[in-house]
């Protein structure tokens, strides 16, 4: 059976996706550098399954990527900084790790290739979301401006006539609005125009807002529902920025397993971009009491800031019609199941909350307002 290198691989999707390669009865090796931000100080972590290889190393490493690479039939590139706002003052970080790990692995691969490659991207890079007008009339807006924001106006309008957000596929054109979103939108396009220069079938999965067990809870800068639940774990309420209306989509972790054994199993996954969310959107007040309702804390009041961070979108959620279509792709797991999977699971964590910090420094920096 096929040898899968998952770069990356200790982390919240990672892990899981080998979960599942195992379960399919695929060998599994994992490169991961363990950093601090995301695993605290405790070496690679006790979920990971004790059947998968494990290399602890960076994937700008060009010595130690290729020889992670021996024997590999099929890399996920998973290894990546995330986090929109502290991208935007640790630029040469995100651009170090996302952009040149990116290349360093490329690189390798065009002397060790694969029979596929399936690279992490995100629905960052799109910007805002598609919307429409009253007359039915599709609009990809730009950012909003910072005069609209500072005077607290959060909806997209066209000639002071409001839009009503719609599903955005992939065709939408790329606005990426932070560095993260940048350097994702960069891995991107490296891998396919490299995978396509080099005879190596490759996929870029644009991941929406991913929640499930093993999130890095202590992590300011992880997902929303991760952030929330460390609020709540510690009895706090939940930060939320501008009026808690804008939209996203909410994709548990073990659908984001399935779109990527899909991406590897199906031919026609090959050199194609697709979306993987839930198909659904919720806001993120909606959120907060949600996660607030699971892990009984329905007394805590989210705190409404009105602040906005710089590189925040307002709306933006998935048109997943491209990937049911082509590869067969359903999510499975409801958003009340795949809270209530959360919620279990957090009953043993325990979370150091460092939000606080975090708005703290965004602040310092002019980065929130």
């Amino acid at each position: 059976m096929d040898r899968i290198l998952i770069t990356g691989g200790a982390g919240f999707v990672g892990s899981h996706l080998a979960d599942r390669l195992l379960r399919e009865g695929y060998q599994v090796r994992v490169v991961d550098n363990l950093t601090e931000q995301v695993h605290g100080q405790a070496g690679w972590p006790d979920y990971l399954d004790e059947r998968v290889e494990r290399i602890h190393a960076d994937v700008r490493d060009p010595d130690r990527m290729a020889d992670a690479l021996k024997g590999i039939d099929a890399v996920y590139h998973f290894a990546a900084a995330v986090g929109v706002g502290q991208s935007m003052y640790e630029i040469r970080h995100y651009t170090d790790v996302n952009n040149m790990g990116t290349a360093v692995l490329l690189e390798a691969l065009i002397k060790q290739p694969v029979r596929k490659l399936v690279v992490a991207s995100s629905m960052s890079l799109y910007g805002e979301g598609l919307y429409r007008d009253r007359n039915g009339e599709i609009h990809s807006p730009n950012e909003r401006s910072a005069v609209q924001l500072k005077s607290g106006q959060w909806e997209i309008d066209v000639n002071g006539q409001a839009l009503d957000p719609v599903a955005t596929p992939e065709t939408k054109r790329p606005f990426p609005s932070s560095v993260y979103a940048l350097s994702k939108y960069d891995q991107e396009r490296l891998c396919l125009v490299t995978g396509a220069a080099y005879g190596i079938p490759t996929t870029a999965l644009r991941f929406f807002n991913i929640y499930g067990p093993r999130q890095a809870l202590s992590n300011p800068y992880t997902g929303v529902l991760a952030i929330f639940s460390s609020r709540f774990l510690n009895d706090k309420a939940p930060v939320i920025f501008e009026d808690g209306q804008q939209r996203r989509d909410f994709v548990s972790v073990h659908d984001i397993a399935q779109g990527c054994l899909l991406a590897l199993e199906k031919d026609q996954a090959d050199n194609r971009v697709f979306n993987i969310g839930s198909g659904n959107h919720y806001s993120i007040n909606e959120i907060a009491q949600k996660v607030g309702e699971v892990l009984g804390k329905e007394g805590i009041t989210p705190q409404i800031t009105g602040e906005y961070r710089v590189g925040d979108i307002r709306h933006c959620f998935a048109d997943i019609s491209k990937a049911r279509d082509l590869l067969g792709y359903k999510p499975q797991i409801t958003l009340e199941d795949g809270l209530g999977e959360l919620a279990e699971w957090l009953k043993d964590q325990q979370a150091d909350d460092r939000v606080d910090v975090m708005r703290n420094e965004l602040s310092r920096r002019g980065l929130s307002i």
